[in-house]
């Protein structure tokens, strides 16, 4: 027994060096698995594709990152789908940050939160956060838009020389009435004080088509709204849905010998569709929050936040900085370029306040008293469009 025991000493004395050698990572310690669940496809050349853009931007910066993607949840591509099955599938990969990149999804996420305490969620464009109703593990992330509306506004006051701009809306809520108001309000300004016109002679209509891009049956074709627009008379139209339909037509329109423009939304390269009558792209950038969200994750700093996040101004394309953005375009004019590059250094500067009163709504009533400048809390709550706009406000 004796030398039984002295040969298993000697063996475990052989195995000391294998054991005493530089110890071998935990890899798990190093990954961190986030996931990214978006409304459209990851190619939408949108307001999809930039969030998938976003979280590439993740994997790049953050060694150990990775995602998993789950595209086109909705009612029309995949009927069958729940957010809260994708979440249990992402959860049951690992994931320890979950971002849900639609107002769609806003109800639903706080409930997958709620599930998942031990999980981190990330609502964009939503406002939980900010009304109070959000558990204590879900955050709010949006950019803010409408200072690129003002610029998209802005050019299209600059170009059209039939005095009449369509806006191609999504569907109708606080997020849509207020980017629509805030491009109304950088064309008025425009308008008067570049091109030298009566901003009340301005025509500014907005038709919705029911969603953040066509479903065949359930909202209005965005091509039709598109060439009923450029029928009636408008000779700009900007976009405020998710794909591309605003730019493909006035690219045809064009094509056939027209003059007109057009304005995309939510991309950096949303001119490359129809890059000569492109004035420029109004675009979302998620990549510098969702990294620093990222990074909070993982070394246990992330605190709840409703993050309306602000440009860089210095350089609107720097996509390591930037969390909205304006891509001008080829169909600027030389003249409409400087223009819209004095309104821009203006708004930088904060020289130019574009929510000064007086300004009423919609229906007449007063919005913001002559002197006043609404609050945050207003532009995001914008109950209805401002009054010179067409087009319904519910």
């Amino acid at each position: 027994m004796k030398n039984k025991w002295l040969i298993l000493l000697f063996i475990l004395v052989l195995m000391l060096p294998a054991c005493s050698t530089e110890p071998v990572a935990d890899e798990s310690t190093d990954d961190f698995t986030f996931g990214v669940i978006l409304v459209g496809p990851k190619n939408d050349r949108g307001w999809s594709q930039a969030h998938y853009d976003g979280g590439l931007f993740v994997e790049e910066n953050l060694e150990g990152a990775n995602m998993i993607v789950f595209e086109s949840l909705n009612t029309a591509d995949k009927p069958e789908a729940t957010l809260e099955g994708v979440v249990d599938d992402m959860v049951s990969q690992g994931a320890k940050l979950v971002i849900t990149t639609s107002d769609a999804f806003e109800e639903d996420t706080v409930g997958v939160a709620e599930k998942y305490p031990d999980v981190v969620f990330i609502n964009s464009s939503g406002d939980d956060v900010l009304a109070g109703t959000a558990p204590s593990n879900l955050g709010n992330i949006m950019g803010q838009m409408v200072n690129m509306k003002y610029i998209a506004g802005c050019a299209a006051a600059l170009a059209t020389e039939s005095g009449q701009i369509g806006y191609l809306g999504p569907l109708i809520n606080g997020e849509t009435r207020r980017e629509a108001a805030a491009a109304y309000l950088g064309a008025r300004y425009c308008y008067e004080n570049y091109a030298g016109g009566d901003p009340d002679a301005l025509q500014f209509t907005v038709t919705w088509i029911g969603f953040w891009f066509n479903i065949p049956g359930v909202t209005l074709d965005p091509t039709e709204v598109v060439t009923n627009f450029f029928d009636s008379g408008a000779d700009v139209i900007l976009s405020g849905i998710d794909t591309s339909e605003a730019i493909d037509g006035a690219g045809q329109r064009a094509g056939r010998g027209e003059t007109v423009w057009a304005s995309p939304y939510g991309y950096i390269d949303g001119c490359d569709n129809a890059p000569d009558v492109c004035l420029g792209s109004a675009f979302f950038n998620w990549g510098p929050a969702y990294l620093t969200t990222a990074q909070s994750v993982i070394d246990g700093s992330w605190e709840q936040a409703w993050d309306w996040t602000l440009p860089y101004w210095d350089d609107l394309t720097d996509l390591s900085k930037t969390n909205v953005g304006w891509n001008d375009g080829p169909g600027q004019s030389d003249g409409l370029a400087a223009d819209l590059n004095d309104f821009k250094s203006k708004l930088a500067a904060g020289e130019i306040e574009m929510w000064t009163g007086p300004l009423n709504l919609q229906d007449g009533t007063e919005y913001v008293a002559a002197g006043a400048v609404a609050t945050g809390d207003q532009i995001w709550y914008l109950p209805q469009l401002l009054e010179g706009m067409e087009g319904p406000s519910e």
